[in-house]
């Protein structure tokens, strides 16, 4: 199964405020790229378990709904959230916060399958990754700047 996984390193930023930043009720929205096409329908209201997530994104001119559940929560170190539809076969993201000798890290971890299987993997999956990096290479620069 393909797997993503990106780190930020904050020194300075304890991992209570970047807890706090996660938990702000437009994370979410301010996470999202400029010059993305993306519409938060449904915003998170929690970061804890059973929490339903809607967003409307495209792809050029081709748009589809993603829904998500968060399914795993320990208070200040660790939210998921799991793709329950939307155009990955599956998704699991692990947003993991931790204290540092120097402040905080985050981590984040998705495991994530093509649809279409290893075509998908195979057709899809560089396009996938690069879209990843240029979304978390905006998502950790927010990060940093807000946290």
């Amino acid at each position: 199964m393909p797997h993503f996984t990106r780190t930020l390193e904050l020194p300075g930023v304890s991992a209570e405020r970047l807890w706090a930043f996660h938990e702000r009720p437009d994370a979410l929205q301010l996470l999202i790229p400029p010059g993305d096409r993306v519409e938060v329908l449904q915003p998170p209201t929690s970061l804890e378990v059973g929490t339903k997530v809607i967003i409307r994104s495209y792809v050029g001119p081709i748009g589809f709904t993603i829904t998500a559940e968060h399914v795993e929560y320990e208070r200040g170190h660790l939210f998921a959230d799991r793709m329950t539809g939307g155009p990955f076969k599956s998704w699991l993201h692990r947003h993991i916060i931790e204290s540092t000798p120097t402040g905080s890290r985050l981590t984040d971890d998705i495991e994530y399958q093509m649809v279409g299987g290893p075509l998908g993997n195979l057709f899809g999956g560089p396009i996938a990754r690069r879209r990843l990096t240029a979304m978390f290479d905006h998502r950790h620069a927010v990060t940093r700047e807000l946290a």
